[in-house]
């Protein structure tokens, strides 16, 4: 077992996982590709949360960064032993790996929050905006005949819902990654990584 090239294709996972997240987030606030809406300020409550930027993103672009640069943390404030300095990465890799629970379990509950509260839109022309499928608490997602009645902007339901799926997908994956990497991490600090320097890049 190596908890060292573990923890690197861990973090190229999640690095891929954290842009698409950034990328699904950024669409949220330009509905059918037009920016009008987010400047007049006409987005859901749960779009602006920055949820897939900073929770699924930022937040997990850290650990991601650890989990990578593991061959270059050797950690040598531990008297110079190769060992304990590796063992220190790896339990270092462990509380990165927290942060990229925070992050995802923030992007999770904001994406599932969106999914059930549904979006904000105009229900006929001319007419004040409202969160029309709020009382539904997610039921709306299974009468596909109501999604209509979101007339502007159009098939903003279509929209968030497919970006908000997106990101509880994404955010669940990343926390389970996370998780891995914890169990991995405090495994690694105890055993010490045991792979030779060229199998550290095999993933």
């Amino acid at each position: 077992m190596c908890f060292g090239a573990r923890a690197r294709c861990i973090g190229y996972k999640l690095l891929i996982l954290a842009l698409i997240s950034i990328i699904a987030n950024i669409l949220l606030y330009f509905p059918n590709g037009e920016t009008r809406y987010a400047s007049e300020h006409r987005l859901g409550r749960y779009v602006e949360c920055l949820h897939g930027i900073l929770g699924g993103g930022i937040l997990i672009l850290i650990p991601a960064a650890v989990f990578i640069g593991l061959h270059h943390d050797d950690c040598s404030g531990c008297f110079g032993h190769a060992d304990c300095g590796k063992s220190c990465a790896m339990l270092s890799s462990a509380l990165a790996a927290f942060i990229g629970l925070l992050g995802s379990g923030y992007c999770i509950t904001i994406s599932a929050l969106g999914l059930s509260h549904g979006p904000y839109c105009s229900t006929h022309p001319e007419r004040n905006w409202i969160y029309p499928f709020t009382q539904s608490s997610g039921g709306y997602l299974f009468e596909y005949s109501k999604w209509s009645e979101c007339q502007e902007p159009h098939n903003i339901v279509h929209w968030n819902v497919t970006l908000f799926s997106i990101l509880l997908v994404v955010g669940v994956i990343e926390f389970i990654l996370c998780f891995i990497q914890i169990i991995n991490g405090i495994l690694g600090g105890l055993c010490g990584l045991c792979c030779s320097h060229e199998e550290a890049y095999a993933c």
